[in-house]
């Protein structure tokens, strides 16, 4: 069976395409960035400005000075998602354990947790091996994970988190008791743009598969339609670390 080479792959011209493309797209949201924010600005200072006058008239432009406000708003987060997922290529990977990684994540939600009243259990594997890793970029991916097992959950709610091993890989499942999702979410839930929640950018989970993939790694997905939702996890076990 022949492959293709490093310089084959290099020279395909939908791959370029496709990279001339993701980076006119990159740039082109840096350009619409620039005056929102300055409209957003302006629309602050004019609800200020407003806000000192009161008759029926001010408080009609009031409201909808607010619904401008909301949509920039809603605009700007959805342009960080684009410009997170547009950037993420190739990362500098160093030796490190999962279990922290996971351990940090958890702390950071440990507040709303409470508040929500919902159960975290964690069994991490105390002799889990060290895999190569990006901290920060793993860290984002496992935050928007854990948000959304969060949010689809109803007090008393119970998420887990368990880490192990096999002899080609190390694992991590992530398992809530949330509302869940038909097989047709299941299937398109990691494509760019795909949202089941109101104002949701549809790039969380798109993301965080591409760091995953850039980790050498992959991620899977299991639902139930009001029985909760798995994710797994699976790194490469490098050949040696140290």
């Amino acid at each position: 069976m022949s492959h293709d080479s490093a310089d084959d792959r290099d020279d395909d011209p939908m791959r370029v395409r496709y990279e001339e493309l993701a980076e006119l797209a990159g740039s082109l949201a840096h350009e619409i960035k620039n005056p929102l924010s300055v409209i957003h600005m302006n629309i602050e200072l004019l609800s200020e400005d407003l806000s000192e006058i009161d008759s029926p008239i001010i408080r009609r432009c009031v409201d909808r000075i607010d619904m401008v406000r909301s949509q920039c708003e809603r605009m700007e987060a959805l342009l960080k998602d684009f410009l997170s997922y547009t950037r993420l290529s190739d990362i500098d990977l160093l030796p490190g354990s999962l279990n922290e990684q996971m351990e940090m994540v958890l702390r950071a939600y440990e507040a709303q947790a409470s508040a929500d009243d919902i159960d975290i259990e964690k069994y991490l594997d105390p002799d889990l091996p060290a895999i190569l890793l990006h901290s920060d970029s793993l860290q984002a991916a496992l935050m928007n994970l854990v948000k959304n097992a969060l949010e689809a959950m109803e007090p008393g709610g119970q998420f887990w988190a368990r880490t192990y091993s096999s002899p080609t890989a190390v694992k991590l499942d992530l398992i809530d008791t949330g509302r869940g999702v038909d097989d047709n979410t299941v299937l398109h839930m990691f494509e760019p743009f795909y949202s089941t929640k109101d104002g949701g950018s549809g790039l969380g989970l798109p993301t965080a598969r591409k760091i995953i993939e850039a980790h050498g790694g992959r991620i899977s997905v299991q639902s139930e339609v009001n029985r909760g939702t798995k994710f797994t996890l699976e790194f490469p076990m490098p050949k040696r670390i140290g």
